[in-house]
């Protein structure tokens, strides 16, 4: 686990920011910080300009959406990940904040290993490729979730996205299919290595012929070949 990672924790209830401080120091993490209102965690995210943001949904000043819109738009802020902090009675809650740009949501009350496991995941994902240089023709929108294909938009799914965002981070890395599922999900969906290689099949229907460039690496996962 990453834990020199800058984490700003977003929280009202005062029980639960500091049992989240606990559960962050005991897991090595020593640079956090916390707001008890959403405008005040707003203005400390901008200027910390954090690798992740705990981030509750019910706030006085700023509710949580409010926050994950307006992070999302500030483009300084572009690598920074959010989990959503949230009951179980706000589904509707989390579909908006997973689509406003949110990384992953926790339920309350969470256990300690989920928590520490969703956190982990999040910091593996590779950071958003904003203003990168075309390879061969191709370039990723990673908000509008687009790949450019000289000149022609190619909508991409979630999934898609943030699989071609890992690929694109680093030529020639080979990403196992974990790490891809690490990217693509958080760690409690029901998802198996299998749901990788499908996928992979939709991407390289969508870039075909520029697919010639994701190589296959027999028994592990795939490479973006430069």
């Amino acid at each position: 686990m990453n834990t020199s990672a800058n984490i700003v924790i977003i929280e009202d209830d005062e029980t639960i920011r500091t049992l989240l401080k606990m559960l962050l120091a005991r897991a090595g993490f020593t640079s956090v910080r916390e707001a008890d209102r959403g405008d005040a965690g707003l203005e400390l995210v901008r200027r910390q300009k954090p690798d992740l943001v705990l981030l509750d949904l019910m706030l006085p000043g700023l509710d949580g959406l409010s926050i994950c819109s307006r992070i999302r738009e500030t483009p300084a802020l572009a690598a920074t990940r959010i989990i959503m902090l949230t009951a179980k009675s706000e589904d509707e809650d989390i579909v908006r904040g997973l689509a406003l740009g949110a990384d992953d949501y926790v339920t309350k009350p969470f256990s300690r290993s989920v928590l520490l496991a969703r956190i982990q995941a999040v910091l593996r994902r590779p950071a958003p490729l904003a203003g990168m240089e075309p390879l061969d023709g191709l370039t990723l929108d990673e908000d509008s979730r687009t790949a450019r294909l000289d000149g022609v938009d190619i909508p991409l799914t979630h999934a898609e996205t943030r699989t071609l965002a890992l690929l694109l981070s680093s030529p020639g890395r080979v990403h196992t299919r974990q790490r891809i599922l690490d990217a693509v999900k958080g760690v409690e969906q029901a998802v198996t290595e299998r749901t990788v290689d499908v996928q992979m099949v939709g991407l390289r229907r969508k870039l075909s012929p520029w697919s010639s460039h994701i190589e296959t690496v027999r028994g592990i996962g795939y490479r973006l070949k430069s």
